[in-house]
């Protein structure tokens, strides 16, 4: 994907006046996990990713949506259930 066309997940702004960072969806022990599937998004560094009021890092609601938003990407693309999205990441988000 060309970076002109990126626009952050959460409020959709292309970046141009804060800088976009790509967002690993699980991070701590799954931040592998979410590299290996791809369950990255891209966030506005300031206000979306780390430190506004909504932000991922911030945020639990904005936190859980990103997961629930992670997990249902996961099942679609992999073919599984949420049986196996709670094997494979421990937990389930929906």
């Amino acid at each position: 994907m060309d970076d002109e066309l990126e626009t952050c997940w959460l409020c959709g702004e292309n970046g141009a006046q804060d800088p976009l960072d790509t967002h690993h969806i699980f991070g701590g022990p799954d931040r592998r996990k979410s590299e290996k599937y791809g369950l990255k998004v891209k966030l506005c560094h300031n206000r979306c990713h780390i430190f506004g009021p909504m932000s991922a890092h911030q945020n639990a609601e904005t936190a859980l949506s990103l997961h629930q938003y992670g997990q249902r990407k996961w099942m679609e693309e992999q073919g599984k259930t949420i049986d196996d999205f709670r094997r494979e990441f421990g937990r389930n988000y929906l």
